[in-house]
């Protein structure tokens, strides 16, 4: 097997949990660097040692780190103004590039990765774990079947109670988004696995989008509910609830919510509505026509909760034999979405989440923010230049 020499940069919470959680169950990893402030990369090499792997070269900038190391790939963990900057910088130099997820803040910063990647052809993939979701999966493979018939409608949601993980820590980078911007300023984690379900970019594509933003009173009320004193007073233009509509090219319509400053359990709210049939995570169920045939009305009890009889006779193949451990990160998810990224890369294949979907998916922050601010739809750029009607879709089959 062809060792892949890996430099981490970011090392952070999610960075060190990346090798933790995935990476470290990969076989022919070399981790030759580490790339942050000196406190963290002592302690992911700390966690490193654990498993017997020989302490990395630190570094602190990450252009010094990837000239002088030469990695072969570089994964990045940073927060999000500093993703494009680093994988456009390696991909000049020939590093391939796994980036951790997160919002845009320009359409040009946009193009420009593209640009870069079509001028390079380094490979670059979004390490969008809920794309390898069991229930996603389910549905990607149901759907590739015809059981769910015509696809009509999607949803998809980042509800997740980030209060206390932003306001209780004086590092943590987005609570200086919520203050400044108004978007839905994480929307790959919703709208990745539904982009791959409805073939985006590959003979369909988004068209348009309208957002609408809530008042913001979540996170100053929890400020003064536990006395954070060095963030009394301050005010938030983040929305509580940010929710899109999204138009798409082969007439489907897709809604996602961004949800992650008022008290909530949390939920990715992944809906999937056919004309012969529906999946919810929500519910955990599947409601097939001709399951429920002798029903002329249905009730929500009558499928909640059936979720593993689907499972058992429909999962995708990526999980019929896999069974997540206690300590695979998401349920198994980031496992899978690294393996699939180093697989591709020591096998020469196109990445399984691209360029095009990363910028697709990014400009979503952007746009959502533009469409609040004026309270009117915006167009979707084509970072395709049209190639999507043409370009197949053989995301995990």
């Amino acid at each position: 097997m062809k060792e892949i020499r890996v430099a981490l940069i970011g090392v952070g919470g999610r960075g060190e949990g990346l090798y933790r959680l995935a990476m470290r169950k990969i076989p022919g990893l070399k981790f030759v660097a580490l790339c942050d402030c000196r406190e963290r990369c002592e302690f992911t090499a700390t966690t490193m040692a654990k498993d017997g792997v020989p302490t990395p070269a630190f570094y602190e900038e990450y252009k010094k780190c990837i000239d002088e190391v030469k990695p072969d790939a570089v994964v990045i963990a940073t927060s999000w103004e500093w993703h494009l900057p680093i994988a456009t910088y390696a991909m000049e130099r020939g590093v391939a590039v796994a980036c951790e997820v997160g919002g845009s803040y320009s359409i040009r910063s946009l193009w420009e990765l593209v640009r870069c990647y079509e001028k390079t052809k380094t490979p670059i993939m979004m390490m969008e774990n809920c794309c390898y979701g069991q229930i996603e999966l389910l549905a990607l493979n149901m759907k590739r079947k015809g059981l769910l018939g015509k696809i009509v409608h999607c949803e998809g949601g980042y509800r997740h109670d980030l209060r206390n993980e932003m306001a209780s820590n004086p590092n943590h980078y987005r609570i200086y988004e919520y203050m400044k911007r108004n978007g839905d300023n994480y929307p790959t984690h919703e709208i990745g696995p539904i982009a791959k379900l409805l073939d985006i970019n590959c003979g369909n594509r988004f068209l348009s989008l309208y957002s609408t933003g809530s008042s913001s009173h979540g996170l100053k009320e929890f400020v003064k509910k536990e006395n954070l004193d060095w963030l009394d007073g301050v005010e938030y233009a983040q929305s509580d609830v940010v929710d899109t509509l999204i138009k798409c090219a082969n007439g489907e319509t897709v809604r996602i919510t961004l949800d992650t400053t008022l008290p909530r359990f949390y939920s990715r709210d992944f809906t999937v509505q056919g004309t012969k049939g529906m999946i919810s995570e929500a519910t955990k169920s599947v409601f097939l026509d001709e399951d429920f045939a002798e029903k002329k009305h249905y009730a929500q009890k009558d499928c909640e909760g059936n979720i593993d009889t689907y499972y058992e006779k429909y999962n995708h193949e990526l999980w019929k034999d896999y069974t997540p451990g206690a300590d695979d990160g998401h349920g198994g998810m980031d496992y899978l979405v690294f393996d699939a990224f180093f697989t591709a890369l020591r096998n020469g294949d196109p990445m399984p989440i691209d360029v095009y979907d990363m910028a697709t998916w990014m400009c979503i922050t952007t746009l959502s923010e533009e469409s609040i601010a004026t309270g009117q739809a915006v167009a979707f750029p084509d970072f395709t230049d049209g190639a999507w009607v043409r370009r197949k879709n053989n995301f995990c089959k």
